[in-house]
């Protein structure tokens, strides 16, 4: 499992290379980035503005409560809310990124198959528009798995130590995963697979599809990285896509 890890991460590391050698995909994938990520860090802004109100607002049964165990309760919710609302805004910026910027992303998954993987030859065209409704289909069926995870999560995030420590571990491993099953969409597409397909085929090499996400996921908090972090993430992905489904 370590071993598969390192070698995801690997994966992302070669991506980086491939962008950072052809700056035409870092500059093709850099644009819509830098849109969505005004509307990311704006939401998360807002957010981090107003968690004091939302937490105090959902959680009013710990308002008569002693002071120790209702600050505690209330930091354990706050920290579990601003992680779940992480997860969903980076699967929501991730999602709009990749409409916004389809054609631009089906270019660099092509050039990294083409000219580093030897080619498909029976891939599919995908076109601007197919690639936003991809986009914005897939984005919607992931935001929702997410929030019915956040529940979970926020529920958990109330039981002393482990709510503080092996929760937000875990809401990073899922929100890394979703976010892995959005960036290898283009590849699988292109060879004719459903997101069914992608998220059962990724789920046969779970670690190394860890090993590649986490990474991109936790840089993508950096305001503004992920305009480098997310066209190397796509070229990895589609790398990673390659590796597990193999040449046509």
């Amino acid at each position: 499992m370590i071993k598969d890890f390192a070698a995801g991460v690997g994966l992302l590391g070669q991506g980086l290379r491939i962008v950072t050698t052809d700056r035409s995909m870092l500059k093709r994938g850099a644009i819509p980035v830098l849109l969505a990520s005004v509307i990311l860090f704006g939401g998360l802004a807002m957010l981090a503005t107003n968690l004091d109100a939302i937490v105090t607002w959902a959680t009013p049964f710990a308002d008569d409560w002693a002071t120790v165990w209702r600050r505690g309760v209330r930091i354990a919710a706050g920290l579990v809310t601003a992680v779940a609302a992480v997860a969903v805004s980076l699967l929501v910026f991730s999602g709009l990124t990749l409409a916004v910027g389809g054609p631009f992303y089906e270019s660099i998954a092509e050039d990294v198959e083409d000219k580093v993987l030897g080619g498909v030859p029976s891939a599919e065209r995908i076109g601007w528009s197919r690639a936003a409704w991809i986009g914005l289909r897939d984005t919607v069926l992931l935001v929702l798995r997410a929030l019915v995870w956040a529940i979970a999560l926020l529920v958990l995030g109330f039981i002393p130590v482990l709510g503080q420590t092996v929760v937000p571990v875990l809401a990073v491993a899922i929100g890394a995963w979703l976010l892995a099953v959005e960036l290898t969409a283009i590849p699988f597409v292109r060879r004719g697979h459903d997101l069914r397909t992608r998220r059962s085929t990724l789920r046969k090499s779970r670690a190394m599809t860890l090993g590649f996400a986490v990474p991109v996921y936790l840089v993508c908090l950096i305001p503004l990285a992920a305009v480098v972090i997310f066209p190397a993430a796509m070229a990895a992905g589609t790398i990673l896509a390659h590796r597990l489904l193999g040449r046509p």
